[in-house]
């Protein structure tokens, strides 16, 4: 089913980052997962294309073209040349959210031109040892001391941990009001106090720098608070189905991807001398594939359409986000098989998309607790 949301500038931007995707990431990327991290040049070599900023405004050094599309295009290129460790998706997708949403303009003349470039690396901390998805069960501090806030706390599974210049944390600057006692304070690199911990050591997406990070009486302006104060939970739940939307656009495209690679190598895979494509049951497996990968991405495109018209509800995005990403890993799992022995080996793109699917399952929100989001909205 051919795809209608796109229009002429996503086309064209389309090419220009699929062009950057072929020349400066896959080419590298098995070396960065070997280092457990992409370096730092490849974000300035995007930020000089346009593709880091491109929804800021132009006075500031941003593209001034605020559409999720164009957030879907640069997802689904990246995913197109495997390119897991690669964060841009942080920084495009969640933190810019929030500096449009709550920044205010001294904040965004401070922060939005090296954001656009790529100088500066974004991520964002709100999962903590002992919380995963239960937001509400934060417990990182911040304690205002004059024109100051003093954090302290741990956050841990952050990415961009490593490389990041600019934290969003999710502090509690109320500890009597429970999730409404929350705010976000933006902490910086060369902080005091501030230290990261091990760049942690994963099954899967390992070319992405995935830290813990340690706050031990950090000491920022109160200038960094994000939006208002202890009303921190407020802007996550705004934000959620932006994130789990594109967690949704990243799974679509990732089946689209398996599928594709399965259905060249079961072409030319011969077993008992014909391709093993030609027997029915590989043809009925991928024809099941294909029908569910068409029908996931038809609702992801009508969510990102949805978004863009003010409209998408929580419900919605944790609809999509659980249901897209439980079919990825089918697809993964069921496309391995397809693939024999040879799809147990590493050098066999399969194996790595089987690795890196794990996660979706899990990061922004797992499945069961967006089971329980739909669930509530059904008055259950």
């Amino acid at each position: 089913m051919k795809r209608n949301i796109f229009e002429a500038d996503h086309d064209a931007f389309r090419d220009t980052v699929r062009t950057f995707c072929e020349k400066e990431i896959a080419p590298h990327h098995e070396q960065w997962e070997k280092d457990s991290i992409v370096p730092r040049e490849l974000w300035t070599k995007a930020g000089e294309l346009g593709l880091l900023g491109f929804m800021m405004p132009e006075e500031l050094g941003g593209g001034g073209i605020d559409d999720f599309r164009f957030n879907a295009v640069l997802a689904e290129e990246i995913v197109r040349v495997g390119g897991s460790g690669v964060g841009f998706g942080i920084q495009t997708d969640l933190v810019s959210g929030y500096l449009q949403r709550y920044a205010d303009d001294e904040q965004k003349k401070r922060w939005y031109p090296t954001f656009c470039t790529g100088e500066m690396i974004t991520a964002i901390a709100m999962t903590e040892p002992g919380t995963g998805s239960d937001l509400q069960g934060i417990q990182t501090t911040a304690k205002r001391d004059g024109e100051e806030y003093v954090i302290n706390g741990a956050k841990t599974f952050i990415t961009n941990g490593i490389n990041a210049d600019f934290v969003i944390v999710v502090c509690k600057t109320d500890p009597d009001a429970g999730a409404m006692g929350f705010s976000l304070i933006v902490v910086e690199r060369g902080a005091e106090g501030f230290e990261r911990g091990r760049n942690l050591e994963k099954i899967g997406l390992k070319a992405q720098d995935t830290a813990e990070l340690f706050f031990d009486n950090v000491r920022v302006p109160v200038t960094n608070l994000l939006g208002e104060e202890n009303q921190g939970f407020v802007y996550l739940m705004e934000n959620l189905p932006q994130e789990r939307l594109i967690i949704s656009v990243i799974a679509a495209a990732a089946c689209r991807g398996m599928i594709d690679m399965t259905v060249e190598y079961v072409k030319e895979r011969k077993a008992f001398g014909k391709p093993i494509g030609s027997f029915q049951n590989s043809r009925f497996t991928l024809a099941e594939l294909e029908t569910e990968q068409q029908i996931a991405q038809v609702f992801v495109d009508r969510s990102i359409m949805e978004l863009l018209d003010g409209n998408l509800t929580v419900s919605d995005a944790a609809m999509g986000k659980w249901w897209t990403t439980e079919l990825q890993k089918r697809t993964a799992d069921t496309c391995l098989q397809l693939h024999g022995g040879y799809g147990y080996m590493s050098e066999y793109r399969i194996s790595k998309a089987y690795l890196d699917t794990r996660i979706q399952t899990i990061y922004g929100g797992t499945t069961e607790v967006m089971k329980e989001i739909v669930g509530r909205t059904m008055g259950l």
